[in-house]
């Protein structure tokens, strides 16, 4: 058969090792995110099928995770911007929630809400800068932006959250 290539086992390998290392960092970062965690769970799907079909020309210029970020990201926004999302009824009564696993603070759960309300722009660097550990220089290549911009979208994000937070905490 003409067109048909047998699997290359690296790039098997090369891909197992990146979904077994990075599917739950990539669910989290899709999470909080769509708020939603069918579409969370989609998007980290795509995102791998992108990655596969990319993969073949990944030059290691950045770590992988920054690479599978970005496509993460990406996946995101367009699934946020796509006119299907608009027609899917996202509401849920209370008792279709299943329980949390474990239980969460009072003041995470404030920090979390507040970062949920936070621009996306802003609202991605915080995630990939604090949730995923990155480093500054990894969250501006994850978002395509210049280092500066990474720092000053952190900057930003910090100072709104502050204020948020102080009028939650001390606004009695």
């Amino acid at each position: 058969m003409q067109g048909i290539k047998a699997p290359d086992p690296v790039l098997e390998q090369t891909f197992t090792e990146l979904v077994n290392a990075h599917q739950t960092s990539l669910l989290r970062m899709c999470y909080l995110n769509l708020h939603d965690s069918g579409l969370a769970e989609d998007a980290v799907q795509e995102t791998f099928v992108k990655a596969y079909r990319a993969l073949p020309s990944f030059r290691g210029d950045s770590d992988p995770k920054t690479w599978l970020m970005r496509i993460a990201i990406n996946t995101c926004r367009d699934m946020q911007r796509g006119s299907w999302l608009k027609h899917i009824s996202r509401t849920v009564t209370l008792d279709q929630l299943a329980e949390p696993s474990e239980s969460f603070s009072e003041d995470a759960v404030a920090v979390n809400m507040e970062i949920a309300r936070l621009p996306v722009k802003l609202r991605e660097a915080v995630l990939l800068y604090y949730y995923q550990n990155m480093k500054i220089e990894e969250v501006a290549d994850a978002l395509g932006i210049g280092i500066s911009s990474a720092s000053e979208r952190l900057k930003r994000a910090k100072e709104k959250l502050r204020t948020a937070l102080k009028e939650v905490y001390f606004n009695e």
